[in-house]
């Protein structure tokens, strides 16, 4: 029975950073619903010594304040700069390959039992788990007004050992709504000039990522796309330069390294 992963989750986290809260005390939030870091360069070299790849199991939203930092994410590489806005969701696969050491983000983890502020079915739909993970480059207005609602959140959590929840989770929505709608903007703006070739890897790509542990032939993807597999395999060629089983391939040694690390984690406890 293949098991998923969750390796960053709140208590993995906690494990990491304890040892270290006294050099990053000022600039590390964590209970057992939020986690917040506010430009620390610390807490991203623990974990990257971590072994990586992770995976979350939760949502997470990030503001790329200085520096850059090269990660791919679900099978594919991201560049980051400053003045981009992140967001990761449950079940990414996140691969650390360089920080620069300048690298300063202000981050929030939302962990499972979160008091999300949406009802079943009401979730914006960049967060509704259509979509794995997401990065923006936006303007320096929309980074400032991202950056207040989180540093509002900040001082709403440091206001007092038992921080007022309702006022928190209206916080994160409204930073929700506000990322929800600068990708709802890009995404507009890549639908009128994104070809169908490359709609179509994109979808592939997300399914594999999805189901590589249980489904290794081609065909399965092509049924769910209602694509035949010849033309789903040339599709893929010419968008990626790569076969579909190589990505098909490629996504399951991943999903093998991660478990692997995860059982060695395991009987470490």
């Amino acid at each position: 029975m293949n098991r998923q992963p969750q390796l960053m989750d709140v208590t993995r986290m906690r494990d990491i950073l304890t040892p270290h809260l006294s050099q990053i005390r000022e600039h590390v939030f964590m209970n057992s619903e939020l986690a917040m870091v506010r430009g620390d360069h610390t807490v991203f070299s623990l974990l990257m010594h971590q072994k990586p790849p992770f995976t979350i199991n939760d949502h997470r939203f990030g503001i790329v304040m200085s520096g850059e930092a090269d990660i791919n994410f679900n099978l594919q590489d991201r560049h980051l700069k400053s003045g981009t806005l992140v967001y990761i969701g449950p079940g990414t696969i996140i691969h650390p390959k360089r920080l620069s050491p300048d690298l300063r983000i202000f981050g929030m983890g939302l962990f499972s039992n979160f008091p999300m502020p949406f009802a079943q079915g009401q979730m914006p739909s960049a967060f509704n788990g259509q979509v794995r993970d997401f990065q923006l480059t936006v303007s320096e207005e929309n980074i400032a007004t991202a950056t207040h609602i989180m540093d509002t959140i900040w001082q709403t959590v440091h206001a007092t050992d038992d921080y007022h929840r309702p006022t928190v989770t209206a916080l994160v929505a409204a930073q929700m709504h506000h990322y929800d709608h600068l990708f709802r903007q890009q995404a507009d703006q890549l639908a009128s000039s994104r070809s169908r070739e490359q709609s179509i890897f994109d979808r592939f790509l997300q399914l594999v990522t999805q189901h590589c542990a249980e489904h290794h032939q081609i065909g399965y993807y092509a049924e769910r796309m209602c694509l035949t597999e010849r033309y789903l395999t040339t599709v893929i060629r010419q968008t990626s330069g790569t076969t579909a089983k190589d990505w098909i391939d490629r996504a399951l040694i991943t999903r093998i390294k991660i478990e692997l690390r995860h059982r060695h984690d395991a009987r470490r406890l």
